[in-house]
């Protein structure tokens, strides 16, 4: 069964556009958005120290779980074609079968 784990680089608008598009797909058996781990280590001597980090489009990891690889092709094909339309950016992190 194919994993996609995607990244999305663009407002909680459109990432939630994009997991109501997998959601409404024929066959996907789960998505979910997962939450960023990665520790976010701020230096105090830093310029930019304090500075809000919201400034710029935010960033959301979305992971989907496909049946078999015709439907994880979908997948890829209709978010790709979904963010263009948004005008904005989408990663494929790994795809990988389990």
């Amino acid at each position: 069964m194919p994993l996609l784990r995607l990244r999305v680089t663009g407002n909680e608008t459109d990432a939630r556009a994009i997991g109501n598009l997998l959601s409404s797909l024929d066959g996907i058996e789960h998505v979910e958005e997962v939450a960023d781990l990665m520790p976010h280590m701020d230096d105090a001597d830093s310029s930019s120290a304090g500075l809000p980090d919201d400034a710029g489009p935010g960033i959301h990891e979305i992971e989907i779980d496909a049946p078999n690889d015709y439907t994880a092709a979908r997948v890829r094909e209709a978010v790709e074609a979904l963010a263009f339309d948004l005008d904005v950016l989408v990663e494929f992190e790994h795809d990988e079968a389990r």
